[in-house]
């Protein structure tokens, strides 16, 4: 591992891991800032000038400690708390070498360029572990290092389509629809952060770094779960089902006396409770909906029955009858109202991180908590170039005389 001894002691998990974070947009500096939760010193190399695409992607802006709005991205906030940001011009043989002196002095590196879009600059895989024997170094491309389509560019929405998420999203009275947010790109970051702790494990046994080959397609494809199953299984390709389960019935949302519900019976026994509260004696009777199967075969004769039920009373009513008989259901908040539930307070799901333009950075605490090495109180995500000086002092040991010559020649 890469001590850094100026750092202060922490408990944290990564506390003396570097990552040296060339990625941009979402799916890469997702990962990124999980390891940077978990206590990593995260060095996220941006162009001068320009920096990472999503700093201009807005409105929503931050508003500095006047007010006023700056130039930075709710979008680009979303990803990028606790990481250091040093400017350096790649496509100048200069800053090619300076990245090239980070990655020796780091342990993982995290990129999301087009296939061989790094090998120009000499610092693709094959480099800079021949540089870095320890070196972790991750890809993310839209389709993977080989393979008919590993030169196509990807994207998040273009991949929900070619996957066959979309096709089993929505009603099926209208389009295939994407999800509300660029999902495949999140979870191509957590599975790229799953990665590189393997990778950092393997390490510890072996004493080498290595490549890691993801592809936000195989990522699409995986995460269809029990969908893909019962494809491959059945034979027959999944239809949408709107807000209704392929395998569990009833499991969807229902409209009720002043909105609607999500109630989400997940057992033969339940559903038998659910029938006492719901006053369907003729139901709880049938052997056709005893079991769930039964209730998979049966779905459209039963559904409409729990649907006219659940019209007789108000959400907050069935809410409070389903959850004092153990029957699991909720409420179909906004953003607004899912961060005003006492759960999300109690948690502090919602931070307020004190931002280097004055004023506050708002963020969501990361999900994960661990009771030896708790995640420590994480940093804004910086304004372009902020640690550019830091950085290269500290870690390449650059004299002042030698940054502004950089400067100067625009390299950082």
């Amino acid at each position: 591992m890469t001590e850094d001894p100026t750092s202060p002691p922490t408990a944290q998990a990564l506390t003396g891991i570097r990552v040296l974070d060339l990625s941009r947009v979402l799916a890469g500096p997702w990962a990124t800032q999980i390891l940077g939760d978990l206590g990593a010193e995260v060095i996220k190399i941006e162009k001068p000038g320009a920096g990472d695409d999503t700093r201009g992607w807005g409105p929503p802006w931050l508003k500095d400690g006047e007010g006023r709005e700056t130039r930075e991205s709710a979008y680009f906030l979303c990803a990028n708390r606790s990481k250091r940001s040093v400017t350096i011009d790649m496509a100048q043989p200069e800053g090619q070498a300076l990245i090239r002196r980070l990655a020796a002095e780091s342990d993982v590196l995290i990129e999301n360029f087009k296939v061989g879009g790094l090998k120009r600059y000499g610092l693709d895989h094959e480099s800079l572990c021949a540089l870095n024997p320890r070196l972790v170094y991750c890809s993310i491309t839209g389709f993977g290092q080989d393979g008919p389509e590993a030169g196509r560019a990807g994207y998040d929405f273009m991949i929900q389509g070619m996957s066959g998420l979309m096709s089993v999203t929505g009603s099926p009275e209208t389009e295939p629809q994407k999800i509300g947010v660029a999902l495949v790109d999140v979870l191509t970051g957590l599975n790229a952060a799953i990665a590189v702790l393997a990778a950092l494990q393997q390490r510890e046994r072996t004493g080498r770094g290595q490549h890691i080959d993801l592809a936000l397609f195989e990522v699409a494809m995986a995460s269809l779960a029990n969908q893909a199953l019962n494809f491959l299984v059945g034979g027959t390709a999944p239809r949408r089902l709107g807000n209704a389960h392929p395998n569990i019935v009833p499991y969807q949302a229902f409209e009720t006396a002043d909105g609607h519900l999500i109630l989400a019976v997940g057992n033969d026994a339940q559903f038998a409770r659910f029938c006492r509260i719901a006053d369907l004696p003729d139901v709880a009777g049938d052997a056709r909906f005893a079991t769930n199967a039964g209730r998979v075969a049966e779905r459209d004769l039963l559904i409409p029955i729990v649907a006219v039920a659940l019209k007789r009373q108000t959400t907050g009513e069935w809410l409070a009858m389903l959850d004092a008989a153990g029957i699991p259901a909720g409420p179909i908040n906004t953003i607004a109202q899912a961060f005003a539930e006492p759960q999300a307070a109690a948690r502090g799901l919602a931070l307020n991180l004190p931002h280097a333009l004055g004023g506050i950075a708002p963020g969501v605490r990361s999900p994960l908590r661990l009771s030896d090495s708790p995640i420590g109180d994480p940093m804004a995500p910086p304004t372009l170039g902020q640690d550019t000086e830091l950085v290269l002092e500290r870690l390449l040991g650059l004299p002042a005389e030698e940054r502004e010559r950089l400067r100067g020649a625009g390299i950082i």
